[in-house]
């Protein structure tokens, strides 16, 4: 398989449905990228793209985007439940097909100096690309988020990596970094108790004493009228998203709530979904589809589709992709004068 990468970028908007759709065309724009999922947020005001292609075209489709997010988010008149640094919150490249965590480390540094040459931002290197050990955890380097960051970013040791000492005026500051595969996973309470969703989440993390490898925080969801505990499972072969679901769920029982769902931000590794089928007890000489589907319903994935593992989402956007190409070829071809080869 050829050097790829994947990107999430996650940008503070998810209310403006049509800034939204500005920064997904964006990457739409740029030939050989594959726009593979978009998930806006209106009580976090946040949406994330999920984009693969070529280490080069990606970083191409990223800087449009992120020009998009300058000139559309003003983080003076930004609100939401999620904790955010900028317009562009954070930029992780993660290794696929043939690329490594170190091909995505240079990727990273090399685009965190691009945009804040070209955008004027300050710019910060986190998890695998950072350059010093206290910003390889994001939560370090969005400590006070917006607020606290524009108050203290001309202080010693908390100065960006590149780009001047200060915020820009509208945009902020973003993460750029290199990282595994991270699963961006949510558990919706059957409650509004958003305090049972901060002490659950206090005892899963790995911050916490809980599950390693997971990071944790509650949340008040107003669409969903619930409280949520919002997790980033940074490797789930470490702890599987099974693990993950039946814990939130004993430590909920001690509450006398039940779990309503849990979704995706993005997408997961075919690995991790085919985990949770094997937990289900989904018989391996199942399709692929019909272990998927067992795999959804052990944890009420809400809203799932087969095309939720990235794998198989990549898969068909190169299809799709190859038989746009055929039959531009073909069009071509029925266009041309009698007589031209």
């Amino acid at each position: 398989m050829a050097k790829l990468v994947e990107s999430v970028p996650n940008f503070s908007e998810g209310r403006r449905l049509d800034v939204v759709e500005k920064l997904a065309l964006a990457v739409t724009s740029i030939p050989g990228v594959h726009l593979l999922d978009r998930t806006s947020d209106a009580s976090h005001n946040r949406s994330v793209l999920t984009l693969a292609g070529a280490p080069n075209p990606v970083q191409d489709a990223l800087e449009r985007a992120v020009g998009v997010a300058v000139h559309e988010i003003d983080m003076e008149e930004h609100s939401g439940e999620h904790p955010r640094i900028g317009a562009v919150d954070v930029i992780p490249f993660v290794p696929l097909g043939d690329s490594t965590l170190d091909d995505c480390v240079a990727l990273a540094r090399e685009f965190a100096a691009r945009i804040a040459t070209r955008f004027d931002l300050p710019v910060y290197l986190y998890a695998a690309a950072a350059t010093r050990p206290d910003r390889e955890k994001l939560a370090d380097v969005r400590r006070g988020q917006y607020e606290g960051l524009k108050a203290e970013i001309s202080s010693r040791g908390r100065e960006p990596d590149f780009g001047r000492h200060r915020m820009h005026p509208s945009a902020g500051a973003v993460a750029v970094g290199a990282r595994p595969f991270l699963i961006a996973y949510n558990i919706n309470l059957e409650s509004a108790d958003v305090d049972l969703a901060k002490r659950i989440a206090r005892r899963i993390r790995e911050s916490g004493g809980g599950l390693p490898r997971v990071q944790a925080n509650g949340f008040w969801i107003e669409e969903l009228a619930c409280a949520q505990v919002s997790m980033n499972l940074l490797d789930f072969t470490v702890t599987p998203m099974w693990q993950v679901w039946e814990m939130v769920r004993a430590e909920a029982a001690e509450d006398d709530v039940e779990l309503r769902e849990s979704e995706l931000i993005g997408l997961a590794p075919l690995a991790a979904l085919l985990d949770v089928a094997d937990r289900a007890g989904a018989s391996t000489e199942s399709t692929v589809e019909a272990r998927l589907a067992a795999a959804a319903e052990f944890i009420k994935l809400r809203d799932f589709s087969p095309l939720q593992a990235l794998e198989l989402k990549l898969d068909a956007a190169e299809r799709a992709a190859l038989a746009a190409g055929t039959q531009d070829v073909a069009a071509m071809s029925s266009d041309r004068p009698p007589g031209l080869g």
